[in-house]
Parts: C-alpha cells; sequence; structure tokens
C-alpha cells in the first residue's frame, strides 16, 4: 500500500498515512479538525535493478549519448592520416 503525505493549511501540520489506491483521501486534519488537509506530492527517484536492464541505461551526465571525434584524429588508433599526392 503506498503511503501518502498531507499538509493541513489551516494549522501547518504535515504527516503521512498509508492508504489504499481506492481509499478516499483525507480532508478533515486530526489536530485541528478542520477541512483544510490537502495531498502533498514529491518527485520520486526510479531506479531500474534486474536481469533485464543495463548499467548503460542511464543518461550521460553531459545528457549526450554519444562520443564524438575530432575530425583532424585518425580514425583507427596506430595509423597515419593518408596524404593526398600532389601534382
Amino acid at each position: 500500500m503506498p503511503v501518502y503525505t498531507y499538509h493541513c493549511d489551516a494549522c501547518g501540520i504535515e504527516f503521512e498515512k498509508q492508504q489504499k489506491f481506492s481509499d478516499e483521501p483525507l480532508v478533515r486534519c486530526p489536530e485541528c479538525r478542520k477541512k483544510a488537509l490537502r495531498k502533498v506530492y514529491y518527485p520520486v527517484g526510479i531506479t531500474f535493478k534486474g536481469s533485464g536492464f543495463y548499467a548503460t541505461d542511464h543518461r550521460s551526465p553531459s545528457g549526450q549519448t554519444h562520443t564524438h571525434h575530432k575530425k583532424d584524429e585518425p580514425k583507427e588508433a596506430g595509423k597515419a592520416p593518408e596524404s593526398t599526392p600532389k601534382e
């Protein structure tokens, strides 16, 4: 069952409540008894683990997915760039 965070706009209390998906959201504050409760949503980090996921299945820190080669670098290591014959 999920845990929801509630915040009372009247008295400022914040608490967590474990509820089923089918349960109605709470509306009355347990402290001040006013109908000023609202759910608080926080961003959730997701981590995929298991045999169906690879360690490389994430975005690189720079946001780029491929490495870029410089134009003047030879494509194969140890091989000098070919020179064009002069006429």
